[in-house]
């Protein structure tokens, strides 16, 4: 069984979701940033982190992936180019949305001016990302790790006020959240 440390209204929730997806059992430690708890799994105290046969693995993206490719599932075989693509998506969510929203929430009141920049920055890359679903999921026909990436991410953008989304992605979350694994996940 795996444990699952941090608080479910993070980034952790990525990792529960894709562990739902999967079938797989998993306790959960609810832990905050910075607490004893996620100090001792991760030097610098981020969540989440995952214990897996006694190993603490950190950074979301990384276990979702390390569970994906463990599993056989919510991914294209590693040393494809479908996973090439896959991985370029992936990186490509990290640096333009992610990356944009958590500057915004780790900045917006210490830079005067950031928060507007990094709502603009969101908005040009929900149009690029709005092109780039040509499918039912990201990667085509099958969920993959981009899409519980993408997701959460427009998720925490809507909390957090950032311009809406276009119909397209409206409908994509819509389907998204409606998956009994990322409501199992939410409500664990």
């Amino acid at each position: 069984m795996y444990t699952v440390i941090g608080a479910t209204k993070t980034r952790t929730l990525r990792v529960m979701w894709l562990l739902e997806e999967l079938g797989e059992a998993y306790e959960q430690e609810p832990a905050n940033p910075h607490s004893d708890t996620a100090l001792q799994h991760n030097m610098l105290g981020k969540i989440p982190a995952l214990i897996d046969d006694g190993h603490s693995l950190t950074d979301s993206v990384a276990i979702m992936t390390y569970l994906a490719d463990k599993h056989g599932k919510f991914t294209a075989p590693a040393g494809t180019p479908q996973r090439a693509h896959q991985d370029a998506m992936t990186l490509w969510l990290i640096d333009e949305i992610d990356a944009t929203l958590w500057t915004n929430t780790r900045h917006k009141d210490a830079l005067p001016g950031l928060e507007q920049q990094m709502h603009d920055r969101y908005a040009q890359s929900l149009k690029v990302l709005s092109n780039r679903l040509q499918s039912e999921f990201l990667m085509g026909d099958e969920m993959t790790v981009p899409d519980i990436l993408a997701a959460h991410c427009m998720g925490w953008a809507a909390g957090a006020g950032f311009p809406p989304l276009d119909d397209k992605l409206k409908d994509y979350l819509k389907r998204m959240r409606a998956r009994p694994a990322f409501r199992a996940a939410l409500n664990h």
